[in-house]
């Protein structure tokens, strides 16, 4: 008899990727779609989608990540797959991108309510706290060395 060992992970991934130019594009009437696309993309590739959401400029996707794949393909993957749904579908007039670059932020399974619930109240967030400042915010916390001019394009 044979017996296979198999790979066994806990990891927990927060990615947060922006519109092109910040531009306020995902709207209300389809963002429902968008994220449940996304969250679809996320399960194709064999990890786990706990939660897509976001505003009409940014994305926040909490992920059961695999360790089959490197962050950065599936990121790649979401936004590449992600940006062909939103222009085949015509959601916008024009032809929508994402910003270059995102943010990967890691967290222990005791954080996984906290950050759905974050993630899940995005709209009431960002009404008293902007994009630029919960980004930075997040960096800070994570000391995560960055240049103020590689960060996204703002929109102030």
């Amino acid at each position: 008899m044979i017996i296979m060992s198999s790979t066994y992970s806990q990891i927990y991934i927060q990615v947060v990727f922006a519109v092109k130019g910040r531009e306020n594009l995902i709207q209300k009437t389809w963002k429902d779609e968008l994220f449940k696309y996304i969250s679809g993309i996320i399960t194709s590739k064999n990890h786990k989608a706990i939660i897509v959401n976001g505003v009409s400029d940014h994305v926040h996707c909490f992920i059961g990540l695999k360790p089959n794949m490197a962050i950065s393909d599936l990121v790649r993957d979401i936004k590449n797959n992600s940006s062909k749904f939103i222009n085949e579908k015509k959601f916008i007039q024009g032809k929508f991108q994402w910003q270059e670059g995102y943010g990967v932020f890691s967290y222990a399974h005791s954080q996984i309510e906290n950050v759905y619930n974050y993630i899940l109240n995005q709209e009431s967030h960002h009404q008293k706290k902007t994009f630029k400042k919960e980004y930075i915010e997040f960096l800070n916390e994570f000391e995560i060395d960055y240049k103020q001019e590689y960060l996204f394009d703002w929109m102030e």
